[in-house]
């Protein structure tokens, strides 16, 4: 099966969509989605407790299905609440 990488910026998140089969003929078109999504400035300054709830709910998600939910690069607003909270230890959050 073909691999089909599809890409969906947008201001609050860079969506990376992959179907299809990854192997040593493709894998570096998959890394070069990556490193391009990796490489795009985060723009969240600030969050509130809605916020939290959606991320704490999302790493809730991902343990029910067997995944992993990290937030990268966190700006240091957002971090200092992640760690206010002990969110920072639960989900994994690290600084830009």
């Amino acid at each position: 099966m073909e691999l089909v990488i599809t890409t969906n910026p947008t201001p609050e998140c860079y969506l990376i969509s992959v179907t299809g089969e990854v192997d040593i003929s493709n894998a570096s078109k998959l890394r070069d989605a990556i490193d391009f999504a990796l490489e795009q400035p985060t723009e969240v300054s600030y969050i509130d407790s809605t916020g939290i709830g959606v991320l704490v709910g999302a790493a809730h998600h991902a343990e029910e299905h067997g995944k992993r939910f990290v937030a990268v690069n966190a700006q240091p607003g957002v971090l200092r609440v992640a760690q206010l909270l002990g969110l920072d230890k639960e989900i994994g959050i690290t600084a830009a």
